[in-house]
């Protein structure tokens, strides 16, 4: 993995933990019938970055991994679209899994070197 994968990489296990810790703060659970108080700010400037990761992702990795940044980015222009105001938390709970589901996939189909893994999966 080259210096511009690894960085990716990092970029895209950033946006992972980001729109995670958003999730958990502002709509912490599904049964919530409240509005969602979404900072659109910062989910623009996410959405902005996760787009830029789609780009990069197309000569750098494998298709599955841009097909997978870019449903992510598709379903974080669809959050964007619904705010703010227009969505419960249960919704938006909902539509931040939905974007972090893809995100995850797209980390799983970059491989990790050998030496960078945890000892104990090293061997698989």
């Amino acid at each position: 993995m080259n210096s511009e994968q690894r960085q990716l990489r990092h970029t895209i296990m950033f946006l992972r933990t980001s729109f995670e810790a958003v999730q958990h703060s502002i709509a912490g659970r599904l049964d919530d019938p409240l509005p969602c108080w979404l900072d659109t700010g910062m989910l623009s400037m996410l959405s902005r970055e996760l787009t830029h990761c789609c780009q990069q992702a197309k000569p750098l990795f494998a298709p599955a991994v841009s097909e997978q940044l870019y449903i992510a980015s598709q379903q974080c222009e669809l959050l964007l679209r619904q705010c703010p105001g227009v969505l419960s938390s249960a919704v938006c709970h909902r539509q931040l899994s939905a974007i972090m589901l893809p995100l995850s996939a797209a980390l799983q189909h970059i491989d990790t070197p050998v030496k960078r893994r945890w000892p104990w999966t090293r061997c698989i």
